[in-house]
């Protein structure tokens, strides 16, 4: 699928599995932090809305204006972190990697890379949205 030009009734329609939309500040932004961190691939990129690629996995991030006839916008929090709670698990990336870059493109290190019990080494990298985001491979 051409991610670029396909209509989004093809693109909705074309959905499975478990879909992930993330509410954020500043699209543009997150699309050029995540392809900076992680190497994901954004594509229709506007003010409003984006599609994520990484690896066989695609999620989409919303400007909060496109969610204003959504009963959800109203639990947003005006101001402070969105994503508490929330991990996003990355698999196939890199911790150690994605912590080197993860500073220079706005996210905080809150747990440096680790070697886990549960035979993971991951790092725990928190966006500007409040997003935790966690690059992990095995030992």
């Amino acid at each position: 699928m051409d991610y670029e030009t396909v209509s989004p009734e093809d693109f909705g329609a074309s959905l499975r599995g478990l879909g992930m939309n993330l509410l954020v500040r500043d699209v543009p932004h997150h699309c050029a932090m995540l392809k900076a961190v992680f190497g994901m691939t954004a594509h229709r990129v506007t003010a409003d809305f984006a599609i994520i690629r990484y690896g066989a996995t695609v999620f989409q991030l919303h400007a909060d204006g496109t969610y204003s006839a959504n009963p959800y916008l109203s639990f947003l929090p005006e101001a402070g972190p969105r994503g508490a709670g929330a991990e996003l698990r990355l698999y196939d990336s890199d911790p150690d990697q994605a912590a080197a870059r993860a500073e220079a493109n706005g996210m905080l290190i809150l747990q440096p890379p680790t070697d886990k019990p549960h035979g993971l080494r991951e790092t725990y990298l928190v966006c500007p949205d409040g997003y935790a985001w966690v690059p992990s491979r095995p030992l």
